[in-house]
């Protein structure tokens, strides 16, 4: 009976060490580096490829091709996708962006139509429909607020050049300054609300509060 018994356990262990060693093969398969799980996409902390960098919901979503790109707030850069070098800090500021680029919209919604390139937009809604406009600037609520395809010009205010679609080469300096004009150029306005009912003149100067 001792022979028979220790026959039977010879006879099994073999198979014993078959069931021990299968979960250890398979546990050093799984940790092998070619078969290791890809990290994940994009990368922590919103690094992308390219120089990109994304950080909230749906942030730089749609990019492409487009190389230095920072989007920081929810849906910052949404529909961008070979634009470049742009900044965008605020919920949906540079929205609409696909392929513009150097344009920096701080605030929200700012520069939200954007298409065009060099803008920059400090405040709530700041240059929000420009589209193809370039080498604006614009710094406050609403500043260049209607702006479409107007360039260069210079806004510095709440509401400054608010109702501007076309015009160029303006700079209004003061809460509401130039803030009706539409499709005039050339003009200089200092001052809260300076040039204020201004809408289609073209190289006017005025320095002061409400010279209108």
């Amino acid at each position: 009976m001792t022979t028979l018994h220790l026959r039977k356990s010879i006879g099994r262990s073999p198979l014993r060490l078959a069931f021990l060693l299968i979960p250890l093969a398979l546990a050093c398969f799984a940790l092998s580096p070619t078969v290791q799980a890809q990290l994940p996409s994009p990368a922590p902390d919103g690094g992308y490829p390219n120089g990109n960098t994304a950080e909230g919901d749906s942030a730089l979503l749609n990019l492409t091709t487009g190389p230095s790109n920072t989007a920081i707030g929810n849906s910052a850069l949404l529909n961008n996708t070979t634009g470049s070098d742009n900044t965008a800090n605020g919920f949906e500021a540079l929205f609409s962006n696909t392929t513009g680029g150097s344009n920096t919209a701080n605030g929200v919604s700012a520069l939200y139509y954007n298409n065009g390139d060099n803008n920059t937009a400090n405040g709530f809604n700041a240059l929000y429909h420009n589209t193809t406009g370039g080498n604006n600037t614009a710094n406050g609520v609403s500043a260049l607020f209607y702006n479409t395809c107007g360039s260069n010009n210079t806004a510095n205010g709440v509401s400054a050049l608010a109702f501007n679609t076309t015009g160029f080469f303006n700079t209004a300096n003061g809460v509401s300054a130039l803030t009706f004009n539409t499709t005039g150029s050339s003009n200089t306005a200092s001052g809260v609300e300076a040039l204020y009912s201004n809408t289609a003149g073209i190289n006017n100067t005025a320095n002061g509060l409400d010279p209108k």
